[in-house]
């Protein structure tokens, strides 16, 4: 094997690397690649102006969940950049194939939590490069300071026959460029003060895995009749200087993350510019709740993604204690939403039972690219002003509805016989054996029925049109109103067209 002091620019070092645990089970570490000192300048200060290693290996099944590639990085390096390739294999139907996701961390480490992250593009994307004044969408730019980075293998499936990968890393000397100042969206637009906003909280950009610029984005989104959005994208903030002059008084944009962990995704809603949350852990490993304070730390919301969703990941461990919400229709409307919100409504019933707290429902898109969607679904928050915190707020307390498109809309309320009324999200207190009227106002759902579910079912249906149905406390713990199109497949529930938070009904 050439060593790197002895390699010229179009060296290339190939072999394989040992295998070392960190002390991690998740987590292993191959062999540190070496490269010569490299002084600012290029050939005139004495070394190449750009060097290259190449890394070749086999990672085996069982691989623990994130393989570092330690890079002794000198001084005077002005950009790094990485591409890698992997092999597919031939598998046995019903068989998972190689998949191998790939990001950085700089000379500051690889502590879980800590300030070392630099990059991540998941599966989608095979090279990547960092400097000082620009890097790779999904890559933060800033120097590149001497010192040990490491190089992040995430085997995310791996065929019985193993996973073949070929890492390359060329580093280029020179001077540095300046870093520019990032510039974040506002935590307020204009408004309508309170009032009922839509939003769509589940969006990807090309920072990620989308195939949409932020500016396409911000445009399909105001098309769509949005008056919020979150960004989203896997496992990085990158994204979030990159909405400059994109927001307005008609469109709030605020800043997230959806954290891609092996056990679930979860949203961070909201959180303050600039935040990274990690996702490097398992239901197993006991984080789940650092990593959830750490959102709300920042100023976010924690919301659990697509719960029951099939692909290898997706489905949700960790269970809802910190949920501030849960995402309980994510896209089109397909059978592991209707498990996802038969879920949620038990936990309504156990809720009105005991009394106790309840996680609000709310649905997005998560539209990555064309034909998706953006807006479909939405949430619809009543909110006292266009801004993070007031969306939060109704966010959090429940004062929302979901709907397809922004074409369809709700009034949902519950009232007494003596003058007492509740709206979405909220108690009335009455009587057990008080009657109560529920009412349901549907525009825009042409051909839809409506229907009014308790703790007990679905106990009252009707053409989606002004809807009413009486009941009392001691029937009916709580009511919430679906409206869905005809069935698919007989003797089925349609898909959903819309469907609200609920009303609790007696003290």
């Amino acid at each position: 094997m050439t060593g790197p002091e002895d390699s010229t620019p179009e060296d290339r070092t190939i072999g394989r690397r040992a295998l070392f645990a960190t002390g991690a089970a998740t987590a292993l570490t191959l062999g540190t690649v070496s490269f010569a000192s490299a002084a600012p300048g290029g050939e005139s200060g004495g070394a190449p102006a750009e060097r290259t290693r190449v890394v070749a290996g086999t990672l085996p099944p069982g691989t623990p969940d994130f393989v570092y590639l330690p890079v002794e990085v000198p001084r005077g390096v002005r950009e790094i950049a990485v591409s890698y390739t992997y092999e597919k294999a031939t598998v046995p139907a019903g068989t998972q194939n190689n998949a191998l996701d790939i990001g950085i961390f700089d000379e500051r480490g690889t502590e879980l939590g800590g300030r070392g992250f630099r990059g991540w593009s998941g599966g989608a994307r095979t090279e990547f490069f960092i400097r000082a004044d620009a890097a790779t969408p999904g890559y933060i730019p800033g120097p590149v300071r001497a010192g040990t980075w490491h190089i992040v293998l995430g085997p995310y499936t791996v065929a019985p026959q193993g996973l073949p990968y070929t890492v390359t890393i060329t580093l280029k000397s020179g001077e540095r460029g300046t870093t520019p100042k990032p510039v974040y969206p506002p935590p307020r637009a204009k408004g309508r003060g309170r009032a009922w906003y839509r939003g769509d909280c589940h969006l990807h950009s090309w920072y990620s895995d989308g195939k949409r610029t932020p500016a396409e984005i911000a445009a399909l989104a105001r098309a769509a009749g949005l008056d919020f959005i979150n960004t989203s994208d896997h496992n990085t903030h990158a994204s979030h200087p990159a909405w400059e002059g994109l927001w307005g008084d008609d469109l709030l944009i605020l800043t997230g993350e959806e954290i891609t962990t092996r056990n679930g995704h979860v949203l961070a809603l909201g959180t303050d510019p600039g935040t990274f949350v990690d996702w490097r852990y398992r239901a197993r490993d006991n984080r789940f709740g650092r990593f959830a304070r750490e959102i709300r730390r920042a100023g976010g919301l924690v919301v659990p993604a697509h719960p029951h969703a099939t692909c290898v990941g997706c489905n949700w461990k960790f269970g809802f204690g910190e949920a501030d919400a849960v995402e309980v229709w994510n896209g089109p409307y397909t059978p592991d939403d209707e498990v996802s919100l038969q879920e949620w409504d038990n936990t309504l019933a156990l809720a009105g039972r005991s009394g106790g707290s309840w996680t609000p429902a709310m649905g997005n898109s998560d539209a990555h690219r064309d034909p998706d969607r953006i807006g479909g679904p939405q949430t619809v928050v009543l909110a006292d002003d266009l801004s993070r915190e007031a969306i939060q707020a109704g966010l959090k307390a429940g004062h929302s509805y979901v709907a397809e498109s922004s074409a369809l809309s709700l009034a949902f309320t519950v009232s007494g016989g003596r003058g007492g009324h509740a709206g979405i999200g909220e108690r009335l207190r009455v009587a057990r054996d008080e009657p109560v009227t529920v009412r349901l106002d549907v525009t825009g759902a042409p051909g839809c029925t409506a229907a009014f579910v308790t703790d007990q079912g679905t106990l009252f249906t009707a053409p989606a049109g002004a809807v009413e149905w009486r009941t009392t406390a001691s029937y009916a713990t709580y009511v919430r109103a679906e409206v869905r199109h005809p069935p698919l497949v007989a003797g089925l529930p349609g898909p959903l067209a819309a469907f609200t938070n609920p009303v609790f009904l007696g003290d």
